[in-house]
C-alpha cells in the first residue's frame, strides 16, 4: 500500500519537548519510583533512608525552579503554526509560584512526618506515595489543556486516598479513606463529562483555544457546551471542597494521618484552586457571567459555614483540634474563591489576591499542624483542651502556635495574615461584589473567635503537672521554616503580593 506523505500533516503530529521546563515534576516522579525500589532493598532499620532521600528529591526539584525564574517557557507544542502555538505544559510565572508552593509544601510534609511515631506508617508506601501525589500537584499549573489537567489532577489525588488510609488496622483511617475516595471519584466523573462536552461543543482541549471557540458555538450546541462549563466547574467544586461539597472534609482529616492531613489541608487545597483558576479564567472566560455569580455565592456558603462548624467545636471532644483546622480550612477555601468570583466582574485580573493568600495560608497552615503534630505525641486525642499550659510545658511551640493561628485570624503580629485578608476584600470591593465583602467581614469576626480562644488556652495556668514536648529534629525543622517564613513575610509583606502578582497569565 502507498503511505501517505503529506509535510503539514507530519509537522501537525511533532511536539517539541523542553526537558528542562519539565525537570521539577518530572524528578518529583523519578525519585518516588526509586524510593520504591529501594524499599525492596534497604533493611528495615534503616528505612529512615528513604525519608531522608524524599525530603533531598524536593528540595532538589525546589532548586531546578530557579533556572526557569524567567517564565517563557512551553513545550509538548503542535509546531504547525509558528505563530500561536497550542502547548500543552507551560512553564510561566503562575506555574512556578504554585509549584514552589506545592513542593514547598510537600518538603515540609515529609518533615511533619517524622513526628508522626505512633502511626507506624510503612516508609516505602508513605514516600512514594507522597511523592507521587506531589509530582501530578507541581504538573497540574504547567497544563494547559483539558486532558493534561484531568491527568494531573488524578495523579495528585489517587495516591492521596492511599496515604489517608495508610494506618494500617485503624478503622476510621480506612472510613476517611472511603468517603474520600468516593467523593473524589464522583467529581472526577463529574469533571469528565463536563470536559468531554466542552470537547464536542468546541472541538479542541487546549485551554486557549476552548477560550477563543467557546464565544462563537454554533447554536445548536450551545446547551452542550453550557452544560459542559456548569459541570466542570462543579467537578472541581469537589476538589476545592467549597460548600455543599465539603462533607468529606472533616472526617478525612481526623482518620488520615497528620502529616497527610496537613498537606492535603494545603497542597490538595492548592490543586483544586489552580485548576479551578485555569477552566475560569483561562479556558471559559467567555462564560464569565455564568462562573461569576456561581462563585461568588459558593465562597460566601463556603467561609459561612466552614467559620459556623469551626465555631462550635467542644473543646473537650475527642481529636476536636483536627476538627477545628479541618472547619478553618473550609472557611479559608471560601476567602480563596472570592478573588477568582472578583475576575468575572472586574477588568484588572484578581487572581494573584488568591496567590498571594494561598501563599500565606499554605505557611502558617503547615505550621499550625506541625505544631498539633507535637502535642499529638503526648495526647493522641488531640483536643483543644490539651493545649492549656502549652507555653509552661513548651513555650516555643505555644509561641509558633499562637502565631500562626494570629496569622489565620488575621491579627497582629500576625501582619500577612491580616495583609492577605485586605487582599482578598479589596478584590471584591474593586470588583463591585460590596455584598460579598460585607459577608466576608462578618465571617472574619466570626473567625477571630475560636482562634483567640485557642490561643488564649496556651498561655493559661495548667491544670495538672506540665509535661514538656520534645520535637524531633525534623519536626523542629518544619515549625522552624514555617514561623521564619511568617515572620519574614509579616515584617515585609509586600514581597507574597509581588511573588505573586509576578504569577498573573
Amino acid at each position: 500500500m502507498a503511505r501517505s506523505a503529506d509535510p503539514a500533516r507530519s509537522a501537525d503530529l511533532v511536539q517539541s519537548v523542553d526537558w528542562l521546563a519539565i525537570a521539577p515534576p518530572t524528578l518529583v516522579a523519578v525519585v518516588a519510583l526509586a524510593v520504591l525500589v529501594a524499599d525492596l532493598f534497604v533493611p528495615a532499620g534503616r528505612k529512615q533512608l528513604l525519608g531522608w532521600t524524599s525530603i533531598a528529591g524536593l528540595a532538589a526539584a525546589l532548586v531546578l525552579l530557579v533556572p526557569l525564574r524567567a517564565g517563557d517557557r512551553s513545550t509538548f507544542c503542535l509546531t504547525a503554526d509558528t505563530q500561536l502555538r497550542a502547548c500543552s505544559y507551560t512553564a510561566d510565572h503562575f506555574t512556578l509560584v504554585i509549584q514552589f508552593l506545592v513542593l514547598a509544601g510537600a518538603l515540609l510534609t515529609g518533615l511533619l512526618s517524622f513526628a508522626d511515631t505512633r502511626a507506624k506508617l510503612p516508609a516505602g508506601e508513605f514516600w512514594f506515595l507522597l511523592l507521587a501525589s506531589a509530582a501530578g500537584a507541581a504538573l497540574l499549573p504547567a497544563s494547559r489543556d483539558l486532558a493534561t489537567l484531568v491527568v494531573a489532577l488524578e495523579v495528585a489525588s489517587l495516591p492521596a486516598f492511599a496515604l489517608v488510609g495508610l494506618k494500617r488496622g485503624d478503622r476510621m483511617s480506612g472510613e476517611s479513606a472511603l468517603k474520600f475516595f468516593l467523593s473524589s471519584v464522583t467529581a472526577t466523573a463529574v469533571t469528565l463529562l463536563g470536559v468531554s462536552f466542552v470537547y464536542a461543543a468546541t472541538g479542541t482541549l487546549h485551554l486557549t483555544e476552548v477560550a477563543q471557540r467557546l464565544g462563537d458555538v454554533p447554536a445548536p450546541l450551545q446547551n452542550l457546551a453550557q452544560a459542559g462549563v456548569a459541570l466542570t466547574l462543579v467537578g472541581f467544586a469537589f476538589k476545592t471542597a467549597a460548600v455543599p461539597f465539603h462533607f468529606w472534609v472533616p472526617d478525612t482529616y481526623v482518620g488520615a494521618p497528620l502529616p497527610v492531613a496537613a498537606y492535603l489541608s494545603v497542597v490538595g487545597k492548592a490543586v483544586g484552586f489552580t485548576g479551578l483558576i485555569l477552566v475560569t479564567v483561562v479556558a471559559f472566560p467567555s462564560y464569565a457571567d455564568v462562573w461569576g455569580p456561581a462563585l461568588a455565592f459558593l465562597a460566601a456558603l463556603t467561609m459561612t459555614v466552614g467559620n459556623v462548624a469551626a465555631l462550635r467545636q467542644v473543646s473537650t471532644r475527642a481529636w476536636s483540634a483536627v476538627r477545628l483546622l479541618a472547619w478553618s480550612s473550609v472557611a479559608q477555601a471560601g476567602y480563596l474563591l472570592v478573588p477568582i468570583a472578583a475576575a468575572a466582574y472586574s477588568a484588572d485580573d484578581q487572581i494573584g489576591a488568591t496567590v498571594a493568600y494561598a501563599l500565606m495560608y499554605a505557611v502558617v497552615n503547615l505550621g499550625a499542624f506541625a505544631v498539633v503534630a507535637l502535642v499529638a505525641q503526648a495526647n493522641p486525642e488531640n483536643r483543644i483542651s490539651d493545649y492549656r499550659g502549652l507555653y509552661a510545658a513548651s513555650p516555643a511551640a505555644a509561641l509558633a502556635l499562637g502565631f500562626f493561628l494570629l496569622n489565620l485570624a488575621g491579627l497582629p503580629p500576625g501582619i500577612i495574615g491580616l495583609f492577605a485578608k485586605v487582599t482578598v476584600f479589596s478584590a471584591a470591593v474593586d470588583a463591585g461584589l460590596g455584598w460579598l465583602a460585607v459577608i466576608m467581614g462578618l465571617n472574619v469576626v466570626i473567625a477571630l473567635y475560636y482562634y483567640l480562644r485557642w490561643t488564649a488556652l496556651l498561655f493559661r495556668a495548667p491544670e495538672g503537672a506540665s509535661v514538656p514536648h520534645r520535637p524531633t529534629a525534623p519536626v523542629t525543622a518544619a515549625i522552624a521554616l514555617a514561623a521564619f517564613a511568617g515572620v519574614v513575610l509579616s515584617g515585609y509583606p509586600q514581597l507574597a503580593l509581588r511573588f505573586a502578582a509576578n504569577s498573573l497569565f
